[in-house]
């Protein structure tokens, strides 16, 4: 991964965000010597975020079960029956 200044930001942003675009490589933005932002191409970010909801949902689904929530495979259809609807 790429690491560049704020400044450089602030004075080549066209041509960092073309390269973004062309290379889809994040870069990470540093401000006073510290890391201060990523910057990630759109479909990226997009692809990012739909992971990120999936891997929430196994969460939910993975403690739902330790903690004993669950439904039967006819609960499940009834319920699932009423959302189709």
């Amino acid at each position: 991964m790429r690491t560049e200044l704020v400044t450089t930001l602030k004075r080549q942003a066209t041509e960092l965000l073309a390269e973004l675009e062309r290379d889809r490589e994040p870069i990470l933005i540093t401000q006073h010597g510290l890391p201060s932002a990523y910057l990630v191409d759109v479909a990226s970010f997009e692809k990012l975020q739909q992971r990120m909801t999936l891997l929430e949902g196994i969460a939910r689904g993975e403690r739902a079960l330790e903690e004993g929530r669950t439904l039967t495979q006819s609960q499940a259809k009834t319920r699932m029956a009423r959302w189709l609807k």
